[in-house]
């Protein structure tokens, strides 16, 4: 009998080890169950857009937005909130619920530019979001009147430099992206080129016509026809390769500025804490929206072109941009608030 008994005494010892490990995968497997969103999307998804309805960030949004519905099953309902340079709905879908039903369409000017110019900014842009993978990039151009003695960046920067502070570059306002484009350049080439902000590009490209302010950056599809019919010129591209709508126009940095590159993304973010499952869907389904024909021909009519990638790649370049810009507006001195 003694024997017997111990020789169920060792049985149990296994089996109650074995029960055990049975009864934490059996919890586990019931937890993640519950945590996991199985039928993601249930529901119409939001996507917080930090720009007026009508504009060319919008156009994007609402481009994505169409075919990740088709791509998800559910709406995709575009919520504008312009105001304060995109801090307004930046704040807005960073404070949202993490359920993967308020997604934000990210910009190098809300998530890398806006914390150095805003100093209060509630949130964090590059902590309070997770990324969820990019959608585009766009560049600027940089246009000389046709009456400046210029005929490349080289001669434009030894002008400048000839001329010590009676060059002048005209921009959408402080802290725009073709304000901070003239600043980079100014910091790069080491020349004294002043500032004159105005409200919006259009009317910095009046004066521009008119030879009352010496360059500016721009975008490239508002610049094309003006450039092809010879009432400006194009001196070079701000990214790190040729547009493909200006295929003869060099970047700046092969022009005389090496290293030189302003290249705006746009890309969607989820509020902090999203679960990982539904990132991973959202970018798949994003990445199979960026593939499509259709998509990348509307992009290209934007002036864009598609910046596919994993949401590793987006929150390297929000974190590479953000330390980028960073000295550049302290350097411009511009703030906003």
């Amino acid at each position: 009998m003694p024997r017997f008994s111990a020789a169920l005494r060792a049985f149990r010892r296994p089996l109650c080890a074995l029960l055990g490990v049975a009864a934490a995968a059996a919890a586990t497997a019931a937890f993640s169950a519950a945590a996991a969103p199985t039928s993601y999307p249930a529901k119409p998804i939001r996507l917080l857009v930090p720009f007026p309805a009508g504009g060319p960030t919008d156009a994007m949004a609402r481009l994505i937005g169409q075919h990740l519905s088709q791509q998800l099953g559910q709406p995709v309902l575009i919520d504008n909130r312009g105001g304060a340079g995109g801090t307004i709905a930046t704040e807005a879908a960073a404070q949202a619920a993490p359920d993967g039903y308020t997604l934000f369409f990210a910009t190098t000017g809300t998530m890398a530019i806006n914390p150095w110019l805003y100093r209060s900014l509630k949130v964090d842009p590059v902590k309070s979001f997770d990324a969820v993978g990019s959608v585009a990039s766009t560049v600027n151009v940089l246009v000389v009147p046709d009456s400046l003695p210029v005929s490349n960046v080289r001669e434009l920067l030894a002008l400048a430099r000839q001329k010590p502070g009676t060059l002048t570059f005209g921009s959408a306002g402080n802290g725009s992206s073709n304000h901070l484009s003239g600043e980079l350049f100014k910091s790069m080439a080491g020349v004294d080129i002043v500032h004159v902000p105005y409200k919006g590009s259009a009317a910095a490209f009046t004066d521009l016509l008119g030879g009352r302010i010496s360059m500016m950056f721009d975008t490239v599809s508002s610049q094309v026809q003006y450039i092809s019919t010879g009432k400006v010129k194009a001196l070079g591209v701000t990214g790190v390769t040729r547009s493909e709508a200006l295929p003869r126009v060099p970047t700046i940095a092969e022009a005389g500025l090496p290293g030189f590159d302003v290249t705006i993304w746009f890309g969607l973010s989820a509020p902090k804490g999203t679960a990982p499952d539904v990132i991973r869907r959202l970018n798949s389904e994003l990445q199979a929206v960026l593939a499509q024909a259709d998509v990348r021909k509307q992009l290209a009519a934007l002036g864009a072109r598609p910046l596919p990638g994993t949401p590793g790649d987006f929150s390297r370049l929000i974190q590479h941009d953000a330390g980028k810009w960073s000295p550049v507006v302290k350097a411009s001195g511009a703030t906003l608030d």
